[in-house]
């Protein structure tokens, strides 16, 4: 089988150190983002790897100058979106010439730089066949607490304990066949709907996407201070 892989990296990361974009944040001799496109850029299935970027990031050209010198070929950048979806739209519409209606696409978020080599390929053997895809997801283990939406404050008030037994967090890669994840998100866009990620809008069409399960320590880069614990990760992968 191949693959197309799209990554939406246009995001500002408010949360993070105001002074760089969190997916260009040093993380054991690399960027975050590196770190993110390097299990797909070691594995063969993958066809192309498409970048969707902020218009005014001045940081990927470096980026990108490295993955050419060390030989990778098949990165392309897009000009992203305001939202996720816009930038995943925007980076399917660059494939449409070159990706068939059943060619896999898998989308990665750019600050997840923990993928594990062997989620991925358990992603990809587990949901080759299937007729929808799905994404890679962690059950959800704390004692979850709901607030009310609104009034709530700094120190909001619990309105409810939450069942957890069937709860899961989703992760990346999620992965779909190009002309129905192409679909799903124009249909939700032309409805003014815009989903979190890319296993909503397939659900918004009534599909039910597969859950893999996959290693927490696939985090997302958020805080500035996950970037220890990423580093502890790929440190204990190198050992």
């Amino acid at each position: 089988m191949r693959y197309w892989l799209v990554m939406p990296a246009a995001g500002s990361g408010s949360r993070f150190d105001p002074g760089v974009r969190k997916q260009y944040a040093p993380l054991e001799g690399r960027t975050v983002i590196e770190w993110a496109l390097a299990p797909f850029l070691a594995d063969r299935r993958c066809a192309q790897l498409v970048v969707a970027l902020a218009r005014d990031d001045a940081d990927w050209k470096t980026v990108a100058a490295r993955l050419a010198a060390s030989g990778a070929s098949a990165v392309t950048s897009v000009e992203g979106g305001e939202r996720r979806s816009d930038s995943v739209r925007r980076a399917l519409a660059s494939l449409a010439a070159s990706a068939s209606p059943s060619d896999w696409v898998l989308v990665h978020d750019a600050a997840r730089p923990c993928l594990d080599p062997a989620d991925l390929g358990r992603l990809l053997d587990r949901l080759g066949t299937h007729p929808v895809g799905g994404l890679l997801a962690t059950r959800v283990s704390d004692t979850l607490k709901r607030t009310a939406r609104i009034g709530g404050g700094a120190d909001p008030p619990v309105t409810e304990t939450v069942e957890r037994s069937d709860l899961w967090r989703a992760l990346t890669p999620q992965m779909f066949r190009f002309g129905p994840l192409c679909a799903a998100l124009d249909r939700a866009h032309a409805a003014g709907r815009f989903p979190s990620d890319e296993a909503q809008a397939l659900e918004w069409l009534g599909e039910r996407p597969v859950l893999v399960e996959g290693d927490s320590m696939n985090l997302k880069i958020t805080l500035a201070a996950d970037l220890a614990l990423a580093a502890a990760v790929l440190r204990a992968r190198r050992a």
